[in-house]
């Protein structure tokens, strides 16, 4: 295979493992295959063995290969694992759910950073930030928003698919109301357990489907009569499990097939300990079936209760029809000092040092065992 680095693009391990990738889902590598040793492929296409093992990595990370030692890095993607519903689980190790149980960000956003932040918002906007929003929230919060979603998870939206709402739970109900009470909503067995309690509390019909060791059994999603899936591909709590690769791909083929709509719930992916943003089932869709969740709860604070929703286009203008009478919920304040964090970049290095903190307890937490 022969591969290409773009000089001035992204960096050259992301752009090896999204070529190898792409190869892997076109079956140009088949389930089972070694890839090609990391210093063949370092010599092909002129960069380092680093390189090459960084982009393994991240193949490793999220489900495409797996790293087998003293032999190789094979491929465990396959199509048949989300076409034929088979029950077959990957290989999971106590050390992993050891190290995510311990492994929690202990940094919290600088608070000197909030205030300088908070400050400068007062300071630009004056009196204006008493004033109402637009129902979808502010337009300069979204516009940022979609800024900021394409350049980390390669999500291409428009603001009109933002909703901006003061928490999950409130985007939860949002849901509900958009798509129909009288639908059945499934959900992970076992999942945080306020989604069941805000889906139950409006009196909808919810089948919970039990939990394996990359994601919802294939056996339970295949026989699943449910019209909306509600998961969270990314660190499930408090199960802790991370959907394959081939799971995802399973959840979108199961929402196609059946018409159905998925609910990704992403509240912790941005805390990943991978050195890219994990992949989401809102950009991997190309049937539009997926509404996408997340807040600044984890990223920012508790006490900020800032969520967003995102629509696919087939949706926006049902939303508009049923539930454009609806105020925003967030202040905003809180929506212009997001939006600073965002712009100023303060966000993003707060994220990406916590990651590289985290990366470094993985590592001192490996080596012990």
């Amino acid at each position: 295979m022969k591969y290409k680095i773009v000089l001035g693009g992204a960096p050259s391990y992301l752009q090896l493992y999204k070529q190898i990738k792409k190869d892997i889902i076109a079956k140009a590598y088949p389930f089972g295959v070694k890839l090609p040793s990391k210093r063949l492929l370092a010599e092909e296409v002129g960069v380092s063995v680093i390189t090459v093992e960084h982009a393994y990595e991240l193949l490793v990370s999220e489900g495409y290969a797996e790293s087998k030692q003293r032999s190789g890095y094979y491929v465990t993607y396959r199509e048949s694992d989300f076409i034929y519903h088979t029950d077959v689980d990957e290989p999971t190790h106590d050390v992993d759910l050891e190290l995510q149980k311990t492994v929690q960000s202990d940094v919290a956003f600088p608070f000197s950073v909030l205030s300088k932040a908070m400050r400068k918002v007062i300071s630009d906007y004056g009196e204006s930030l008493l004033f109402k929003s637009h129902s979808k929230g502010v337009l300069a919060f979204r516009q940022e928003l979609c800024s900021y979603l394409k350049r980390t998870v390669d999500i291409d939206i428009t603001p009109d698919q933002i909703v901006v709402g003061a928490g999950a739970e409130y985007l939860y109900g949002l849901v509900v109301q958009l798509l129909g009470k009288e639908k059945i909503y499934a959900i992970e067995n076992p999942s945080y357990n306020k989604i069941r309690q805000v889906y139950t509390a409006n009196d909808v019909v919810v089948r919970p489907l039990q939990m394996g060791k990359n994601g919802i059994k294939s056996s339970q999603l295949n026989s699943c009569t449910a019209q909306v899936l509600h998961v969270t591909p990314y660190n499930s709590y408090p199960s802790l499990i991370t959907a394959s690769a081939s799971k995802r791909n399973e959840y979108l083929h199961w929402a196609n097939k059946n018409g159905a709509f998925i609910v990704e719930d992403n509240y912790d992916s941005e805390l990943t300990v991978s050195k890219k943003n994990e992949e989401t089932l809102f950009s991997l869709s190309k049937q539009h079936r997926v509404i996408y969740i997340n807040t600044f709860s984890k990223t920012l604070s508790s006490g900020i209760r800032v969520g967003y929703m995102l629509l696919p286009k087939s949706l926006v203008k049902t939303f508009e029809e049923k539930l454009g009478f609806y105020s925003c919920t967030v202040p905003v304040f809180e929506q212009l000092l997001i939006t600073e964090l965002l712009s100023s970049g303060e966000f993003e290095r707060h994220v990406n040092r916590v990651r590289r903190q985290k990366r470094k307890k993985q590592s001192g937490y490996i080596k012990k065992y």
